[in-house]
């Protein structure tokens, strides 16, 4: 304590010694916090009594044992009666003849901190005055002294309870901010609307979740706040939950292309009637894209499960015809129509190989495998390897808006796509040509839209209804109808969307858009230090790390690791957390921090989260969890790894 602080606390003390009543303060324990000289005095207690941190049970029964509140049946049953009562710590005024024969109020209040202050106050002056004055005017002041005895307790009982209320009020307002600071601080909208759908609450978080809405809404129509497409698509949800009915619905947000999840549920006292609706809106786009990524994976496996018998036996009876009419195409004296009809066979049986092909490709095609793009860049290089397939009279135009930076997309899908896509309106145009345009732009800050359009004599309505179904060609024998079936498989399974229209002056257009997820930044080369006791998994690390640049030195156990981090220029170490031998890689990175080793640190393991040793690890360095591809070793290195 600072000599100020005791200066302050011995001048507390006299001061409260100098007063005329006795003072106690017990705290939230019912242990003595403070007390005076005159309660010492008032109560004659011993020493022991009056010393901080005695039991408020104690003090109470020496006073019961002592005769202080009469003669007790129960003595123990007394003193759990008025400890019970303490630990309510509800105010009280009482006034009581002590066994001397002398009277004291005692006044008790609640503290904020928790624990209570209680007054004695001497009145038995004023109780013999009372006396006196009651015997001297008995008729005339009887009644009289009687009502002011009981305004006197009801006023002081009226300041306790005022005291009581403010207490409570502080409460309230204190609680009321801790509610409004985690409402703005959740990722989600929140509000409340009267039975006339305008704002009566709401967070600063509608701009978030609806790009272009204002934050300050409270007062406003919904219809104003959200606009006419958006209150038109929540409406319904709305006025069910005005008839008291809760629901949770998702729709996609037109102008952004988010995709919202909103729950609306009725708000109402007990059983009385609807007094509004409560919102709570999310942003859900990253979870739609996910599930419809999922949803299209689910397909694809049990398309596989489906066909994989079918096509392993067309492709048994596949090679035993092009087996049998090669060897009739080889046979000599062999009339013109008979090898003619020999060979169309052969080309028929080869085109239902290709055929077998595409459909393993939509029941199993490859995973995606997105890297950091360049969109410019790819769009450019599109545009020549696309030159050759057109004919002279068609010309491809290729407008693409600005992007920050890369973007991470599978490039060698997204050109088999847009080939696919440029060849299709090649054919649509037919000999006379025209022209195929292709736009890439960002949708807010969500979606990457594709469109390739076409002056052509576009969808007819029966392509419009059937142009992702597999098989269905308008291009007679001469197609699989399996081109945009292909597309519209790649661009689920990547989290998109694939629609297909026509253009109001006439041709063809097909959007497709893939979520838009910036590259994250590429990571310095360094050189690492590589600790992983499995061979064949070392192999694998080492080919990312040095795919994306960095050189390499590898250890297999924390003590040729130990060794090798003297190399001089070692910028980062990447251990996994469980080695073989008796040190951990855990205890690697804490020798090494011991050390005072300047390098950066990063972990990796298979270990799920709540194992110790997991735990371990993520207090002394960021941990990457296994299995993982290199586009998930690049963001752990951009995000930095440090000392």
């Amino acid at each position: 304590m600072s000599s100020n602080e005791l200066t302050a606390a011995r001048l507390t003390g006299a001061g409260l010694n100098l007063i005329a009543q006795a003072l106690s303060i017990f705290d939230r324990d019912l242990r003595l916090a403070v007390c005076n000289r005159r309660y010492r005095e008032m109560f004659d207690f011993p020493a022991a009594f009056v010393t901080p941190g005695i039991g408020f049970e104690d003090t109470i029964r020496f006073l019961v044992q002592r005769g202080e509140y009469g003669p007790q049946d129960d003595p123990e049953g007394a003193v759990r009666v008025r400890v019970e009562a303490a630990r309510a710590f509800v105010p009280h005024y009482l006034e009581r003849v002590r066994p001397n024969g002398r009277w004291i109020s005692v006044e008790g209040a609640p503290l904020a901190q928790g624990g209570w202050v209680t007054t004695y106050t001497d009145i038995t002056e004023i109780k013999l005055q009372e006396s006196l004055l009651r015997a001297r005017s008995e008729e005339l002041a009887g009644e009289l002294g009687a009502h002011a005895e009981r305004l006197a307790q009801a006023n002081r009982a009226l300041a306790a309870t005022n005291a009581a209320l403010e207490e409570a009020k502080r409460e309230l307002t204190e609680m009321e901010a801790r509610t409004r600071l985690t409402t703005e601080m959740m990722p989600a909208h929140i509000a409340h609307v009267d039975p006339g759908l305008v704002y009566t609450y709401s967070n600063r978080r509608l701009s978030t979740v609806l790009p272009g809405i204002p934050a300050e809404i409270v007062g406003l129509p919904v219809v104003e706040a959200v606009g006419p497409e958006t209150f038109a698509r929540i409406l319904p949800w709305l006025e069910a939950a005005l008839a008291g009915e809760a629901s949770v619905h998702e729709f996609t947000h037109d102008a952004s292309g988010r995709r919202i999840r909103a729950a609306f549920t009725p708000g109402r006292m007990g059983e009385g009637p609807v007094s509004g609706v409560y919102i709570l809106s999310m942003d859900v786009t990253e979870e739609a894209q996910a599930r419809a990524a999922l949803a299209q994976t689910h397909k694809r496996e049990l398309a596989a499960q489906l066909t994989s018998g079918l096509a392993h036996d067309f492709a048994n009876l596949l090679t035993i015809i092009l087996g049998l009419q090669g060897r009739l195409v080889r046979l000599p004296g062999l009339p013109a129509e008979a090898l003619e009809l020999a060979r169309a066979t052969v080309a028929a049986a080869r085109r239902g190989g290709t055929l077998l092909d595409r459909i393993a490709r939509i029941a199993a095609p490859r995973e995606p495998r997105p890297v950091a793009t360049d969109l410019a860049r790819f769009l450019a290089d599109l545009a020549t390897l696309a030159a050759p397939l057109e004919p002279a009279a068609t010309r491809l135009a290729i407008e693409a808006a600005p992007f920050p930076g890369p973007l991470m997309l599978d490039a060698g899908a997204l050109q088999d796509m847009l080939v696919n896509l440029i060849l299709n309106a090649r054919d649509a145009l037919g000999p006379g040509g025209g022209t195929i345009r292709l736009a890439a732009r960002p949708i807010r800050d969500t979606w990457l839209e594709l469109v390739v359009e076409d002056d052509g004599p576009g969808f007819t309505p029966e392509a419009l209804r059937h142009a992702f179904d597999p098989f269905f060609t308008t291009k007679g024998a001469a197609g699989s109808g399996l081109g945009l079936s292909m597309v519209y498989d790649a661009t689920r399974s990547a989290g998109g969307t694939a629609r297909v229209a026509n253009r109001p002056e006439g041709g063809a257009r097909v959007t497709r858009r893939l979520p838009l997820r910036p590259a994250p930044a590429v990571a310095p080369p360094r050189l690492v230090l590589l600790v992983e006791d499995e061979p064949v998994l070392r192999t694998e690390v080492r080919e990312m790390l040095t795919g994306l640049g960095h050189r390499v030195v590898e250890a297999a156990t924390a003590d040729e690791a130990l060794a090798l981090a003297e190399i001089p220029g070692i910028d980062l170490v990447l251990s996994d957390i469980s080695l073989a031998g008796p040190v951990t890689g855990v205890g690697l990175i804490e020798a090494l921090a011991a050390r005072g080793h300047g390098a950066g640190r990063l972990m990796m393991t298979s270990l799920p989260v709540g194992h110790p040793l997991h735990r371990r690890a993520r207090a002394l360095a960021p941990v990457l969890a296994k299995p993982f591809e290199a586009a998930d070793l690049a963001r752990a290195l951009a995000a930095g790894a440090g000392p």
